[in-house]
Protein backbone atom coordinates (compact mmCIF):
# COMPACT_ATOMS: atom_id res chain seq x y z
CA UNK A 1 0.00 0.00 0.00
CA UNK A 2 1.53 3.59 -0.53
CA UNK A 3 0.12 6.59 0.70
CA UNK A 4 1.06 10.00 -0.36
CA UNK A 5 0.85 12.31 2.75
CA UNK A 6 -0.01 16.01 2.13
CA UNK A 7 0.63 18.98 4.62
CA UNK A 8 -2.40 21.26 3.81
CA UNK A 9 -1.72 24.60 1.73
CA UNK A 10 0.28 27.94 3.23
CA UNK A 11 -2.55 29.67 6.15
CA UNK A 12 -2.21 33.66 6.83
CA UNK A 13 0.97 34.81 8.29
CA UNK A 14 -0.68 35.58 11.16
CA UNK A 15 -0.95 32.20 12.09
CA UNK A 16 2.70 31.15 11.67
CA UNK A 17 4.66 29.94 14.38
CA UNK A 18 1.95 29.21 16.30
CA UNK A 19 -0.31 26.45 18.15
CA UNK A 20 -2.94 26.13 15.86
CA UNK A 21 -4.45 22.72 16.40
CA UNK A 22 -8.05 22.69 15.81
CA UNK A 23 -8.31 26.53 14.78
CA UNK A 24 -10.45 26.40 11.45
CA UNK A 25 -8.18 28.47 9.31
CA UNK A 26 -8.65 29.23 5.85
CA UNK A 27 -5.88 29.26 3.45
CA UNK A 28 -3.77 32.55 2.18
CA UNK A 29 -3.59 33.45 -1.04
CA UNK A 30 -0.20 32.02 -1.63
CA UNK A 31 -1.77 28.62 -0.22
CA UNK A 32 -4.87 28.58 -2.39
CA UNK A 33 -1.64 28.70 -5.42
CA UNK A 34 -0.16 26.01 -3.71
CA UNK A 35 -3.42 24.03 -3.53
CA UNK A 36 -3.85 24.68 -7.45
CA UNK A 37 0.13 23.17 -7.91
CA UNK A 38 -0.11 20.49 -6.34
CA UNK A 39 -3.57 19.26 -7.83
CA UNK A 40 -1.78 20.05 -11.20
CA UNK A 41 1.54 17.90 -10.27
CA UNK A 42 -1.52 15.13 -8.83
CA UNK A 43 -3.79 15.38 -12.41
CA UNK A 44 -2.86 12.13 -13.95
CA UNK A 45 -2.63 10.20 -10.26
CA UNK A 46 -5.42 7.40 -9.84
CA UNK A 47 -5.92 6.77 -6.11
CA UNK A 48 -8.43 4.02 -4.46
CA UNK A 49 -9.07 6.22 -1.68
CA UNK A 50 -9.05 9.82 -0.64
CA UNK A 51 -8.95 11.25 2.87
CA UNK A 52 -8.80 14.55 4.23
CA UNK A 53 -8.71 16.29 7.55
CA UNK A 54 -11.96 17.62 8.26
CA UNK A 55 -10.53 21.48 9.22
CA UNK A 56 -10.70 24.25 6.61
CA UNK A 57 -7.16 24.57 5.61
CA UNK A 58 -6.95 20.85 4.42
CA UNK A 59 -10.35 20.83 3.14
CA UNK A 60 -9.27 24.03 0.84
CA UNK A 61 -5.90 21.93 -0.17
CA UNK A 62 -7.85 19.36 -2.03
CA UNK A 63 -10.70 21.31 -3.25
CA UNK A 64 -8.72 21.74 -6.62
CA UNK A 65 -7.83 18.05 -7.11
CA UNK A 66 -10.13 15.99 -9.05
CA UNK A 67 -10.31 13.75 -6.96
CA UNK A 68 -11.82 16.15 -4.14
CA UNK A 69 -15.62 14.67 -4.91
CA UNK A 70 -14.68 11.34 -3.79
CA UNK A 71 -12.92 12.19 -0.44
CA UNK A 72 -13.84 11.31 2.73
CA UNK A 73 -13.23 14.16 5.54
CA UNK A 74 -12.39 12.92 8.92
CA UNK A 75 -11.30 14.73 12.47
CA UNK A 76 -9.13 11.61 12.57
CA UNK A 77 -6.54 13.56 10.65
CA UNK A 78 -6.94 16.53 11.98
CA UNK A 79 -3.68 18.55 14.08
CA UNK A 80 -3.71 17.47 17.92
CA UNK A 81 -5.86 19.87 20.06
CA UNK A 82 -3.46 22.36 22.30
CA UNK A 83 -6.89 23.54 24.07
CA UNK A 84 -6.70 27.15 25.31
CA UNK A 85 -3.39 27.38 24.19
CA UNK A 86 -4.02 27.59 20.56
CA UNK A 87 -3.84 30.32 18.17
CA UNK A 88 -0.37 31.50 20.57
CA UNK A 89 3.14 31.11 19.58
CA UNK A 90 6.14 29.55 21.86
CA UNK A 91 7.45 32.90 23.32
CA UNK A 92 3.23 33.96 24.38
CA UNK A 93 2.59 31.25 26.41
CA UNK A 94 6.38 30.87 28.16
CA UNK A 95 5.31 34.74 28.78
CA UNK A 96 2.11 33.87 30.03
CA UNK A 97 4.99 32.35 33.32
CA UNK A 98 2.48 29.05 33.00
CA UNK A 99 4.57 27.15 31.29
CA UNK A 100 8.63 26.72 31.71
CA UNK A 101 10.45 24.90 28.43
CA UNK A 102 12.49 21.83 29.99
CA UNK A 103 12.45 19.83 27.28
CA UNK A 104 10.30 18.73 24.34
CA UNK A 105 8.33 16.18 25.87
CA UNK A 106 7.80 17.89 28.82
CA UNK A 107 6.28 20.96 26.71
CA UNK A 108 4.27 18.82 24.80
CA UNK A 109 2.18 17.27 27.51
CA UNK A 110 2.08 20.67 30.01
CA UNK A 111 -0.06 21.93 27.00
CA UNK A 112 -3.69 22.42 27.20
CA UNK A 113 -5.52 20.23 24.76
CA UNK A 114 -5.55 16.69 23.69
CA UNK A 115 -2.91 14.87 25.65
CA UNK A 116 0.00 13.57 23.51
CA UNK A 117 -0.75 10.12 24.12
CA UNK A 118 -4.09 10.33 22.46
CA UNK A 119 -3.38 12.19 19.88
CA UNK A 120 -0.39 9.45 18.98
CA UNK A 121 -2.73 6.82 19.42
CA UNK A 122 -5.45 8.19 16.99
CA UNK A 123 -2.97 8.51 14.32
CA UNK A 124 -1.60 4.93 14.86
CA UNK A 125 -5.17 3.50 14.66
CA UNK A 126 -6.04 5.75 11.56
CA UNK A 127 -3.12 4.63 9.54
CA UNK A 128 -2.47 0.92 10.96
CA UNK A 129 -6.09 -0.17 11.75
CA UNK A 130 -8.25 1.59 9.85
CA UNK A 131 -6.97 2.55 6.34
CA UNK A 132 -5.69 -1.42 5.95
CA UNK A 133 -9.54 -2.26 6.81
CA UNK A 134 -10.72 -0.40 3.55
CA UNK A 135 -8.39 -3.19 1.52
CA UNK A 136 -7.23 -0.09 -0.96
CA UNK A 137 -3.67 0.25 -2.80
CA UNK A 138 -3.01 3.68 -3.54
CA UNK A 139 -4.10 6.35 -1.10
CA UNK A 140 -4.35 10.52 -0.83
CA UNK A 141 -3.99 12.05 2.60
CA UNK A 142 -4.36 15.27 2.87
CA UNK A 143 -3.53 16.50 6.51
CA UNK A 144 -1.09 18.48 8.85
CA UNK A 145 2.52 18.04 9.52
CA UNK A 146 1.55 16.66 13.33
CA UNK A 147 -0.10 13.82 11.85
CA UNK A 148 2.72 13.05 9.39
CA UNK A 149 5.53 13.37 11.80
CA UNK A 150 4.05 11.65 14.42
CA UNK A 151 3.43 8.65 11.77
CA UNK A 152 7.11 8.74 10.86
CA UNK A 153 8.01 8.75 14.46
CA UNK A 154 5.97 5.86 14.74
CA UNK A 155 7.38 4.15 11.35
CA UNK A 156 10.94 5.24 12.00
CA UNK A 157 10.89 4.71 15.88
CA UNK A 158 11.64 8.33 16.33
CA UNK A 159 11.74 10.12 19.15
CA UNK A 160 8.62 12.32 18.87
CA UNK A 161 11.50 15.47 19.13
CA UNK A 162 13.56 13.71 16.33
CA UNK A 163 10.25 13.56 14.21
CA UNK A 164 9.00 16.80 15.10
CA UNK A 165 12.27 18.41 13.60
CA UNK A 166 11.73 17.29 10.41
CA UNK A 167 11.56 20.24 7.96
CA UNK A 168 7.73 20.18 6.40
CA UNK A 169 6.69 22.86 4.87
CA UNK A 170 3.13 24.23 3.54
CA UNK A 171 2.32 22.12 0.65
CA UNK A 172 5.35 19.51 0.97
CA UNK A 173 4.62 16.06 0.49
CA UNK A 174 5.80 12.61 1.00
CA UNK A 175 5.11 9.10 0.22
CA UNK A 176 4.80 6.25 2.47
CA UNK A 177 5.17 2.72 1.16
CA UNK A 178 3.57 0.27 3.70
CA UNK A 179 5.15 -2.91 2.94
CA UNK A 180 9.26 -1.42 2.99
CA UNK A 181 7.83 0.74 5.87
CA UNK A 182 10.31 3.72 3.70
CA UNK A 183 9.20 7.09 3.15
CA UNK A 184 10.26 8.97 0.18
CA UNK A 185 12.14 12.38 0.52
CA UNK A 186 9.74 15.30 1.52
CA UNK A 187 8.81 17.36 -2.06
CA UNK A 188 7.60 20.79 -1.51
CA UNK A 189 5.25 22.74 -3.77
CA UNK A 190 6.51 26.38 -2.58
Amino acid sequence: MKITLVRHGEVDEAYHGRYNGHIDIELSPKGESQAKKLAHSFKDAEFDGVFCSDLIRAKETLKPFKQHPFAIYTEKLREKSWGRHEGKSFDEIVHEGEIEYIDFLQWIEALDGEPYELYVKRVREFFFEFIPSQNIENILIITHAGVIRVLMSIVQNLTLEEAFSIKFEYSSYIVFDSKTKEFSEVLSMI
